[in-house]
């Protein structure tokens, strides 16, 4: 259904209206729009009013972006378990920012958090994360507005072995319940002592937390928020060429310190991962 609208964007299939100037008499034809959120070429109006209606919830204060990213392994079960899981990472990012701030000797307040899920990387594979728009300070108990250092929000290893540990719980909490599907190459882990081990695998690793000064401000956070928030994974703009049996894109390779590559994929892998 994505597909046929995407194909049907601002084509006679869709109809449209006939524009016509009332001094020269001049005619033009416009298509509609398919207006998924999906679609490259929509969503500008709805993307420009909710960024309108972020930026009015700001507060005159430092602001800092986090990122909190599942591990390979857990995004395999994602995949498989989107709506458990992805809860999951909400829930457990929330618990983890909330617990850590609230400790007097970090900051000893209650945050606010505006959380995004991202769920493909520049390169379009799975890569389930969630960013975070997060003031730096809180209330206190008492209601109180307390800050944070200048530049410096919270500890990042110790949310990331904080949320480690929760998530880690949660999966298992889940796969006690019967909650988790695990399909193909990871039935074997519907084995209760196979899921044992691979969560002991898990917290063996170190997991990916971000959290730092957004650079150019809190609007800039949002901005790069609002373009998936009502727009597709990937923009017109990055593809670079479509021949006759590879699509070539341009992606941000942030191993290398953000720099500029370029990919080139067959049609059909293109089409898999945008799918």
């Amino acid at each position: 259904r994505v597909v046929y609208h995407l194909l049907a964007c601002r084509t006679a299939r869709l109809g449209g209206h006939v524009e016509a100037c009332d001094a020269c008499e001049y005619r033009r034809v416009a298509y509609n729009s398919c207006r998924d959120r999906h679609c490259p070429k929509c969503q500008a109006a709805l993307r420009a009013r909710w960024l309108e209606a972020r930026q009015r919830d700001l507060l005159p204060v430092e602001y800092f972006h986090g990122v909190f990213t599942l591990p390979s392994e857990v995004a395999d079960v994602a995949l498989q378990n989107k709506r458990v899981v992805y809860e999951m990472l909400f829930r457990c990012a929330w618990e983890t920012l909330q617990a850590v701030a609230a400790n007097p000797k970090r900051l000893g307040a209650t945050l606010g958090v505006l959380m995004v899920l991202h769920t493909w990387g520049q390169t379009l594979t799975h890569h389930p994360h969630v960013h975070c728009v997060i003031p730096g300070g809180g209330l206190s108990a008492d209601g109180r507005w307390v800050g944070c250092r200048p530049g410096y929000l919270l500890p990042v290893k110790v949310l990331s072995r904080l949320f480690r540990g929760k998530f880690v719980a949660a999966l298992e909490h889940a796969h006690r319940s019967g909650k988790l599907q695990l399909r193909g190459r990871l039935e074997p882990l519907s084995d209760a002592d196979a899921f044992a081990r691979w969560c002991q695998e898990l917290r063996h690793r170190e997991w990916v937390v971000y959290a730092k000064r957004p650079f150019g401000g809190p609007e800039q956070v949002l901005k790069y928020l609002a373009r998936y928030t009502h727009r597709v994974a990937i923009a017109n703009r990055r593809i670079v060429d479509v021949g006759a049996e590879h699509v070539s894109f341009r992606y941000k390779d942030y191993a290398r310190g953000q720099s500029e590559r370029t990919m080139t994929l067959p049609h059909t892998e293109f089409l898999r991962r945008f799918l």
